[in-house]
């Protein structure tokens, strides 16, 4: 989501909607690099590298 965005509330079907178009989202994917790890070494780092997610229990691999 970015400044400016709209988005809708559906709160007695519990739903959000994001009122962006397909084409403006697929642009903004293609342009998204993920951050840099804040941790690069250590014990932090390997769990950070190697664990699952969270909804597998986020356990080492």
């Amino acid at each position: 989501m970015q400044e400016g965005d709209k988005i809708t509330l559906d709160i007695n079907n519990y739903k959000i909607s994001l009122d962006v178009s397909d084409e403006e989202l697929a642009r903004r994917r293609a342009a998204w690099k993920a951050p840099a790890p804040k941790v690069t070494s250590g014990y932090l780092a390997r769990y950070a590298k190697l664990v699952s997610s969270a909804d597998k229990g986020a356990i080492l691999q």
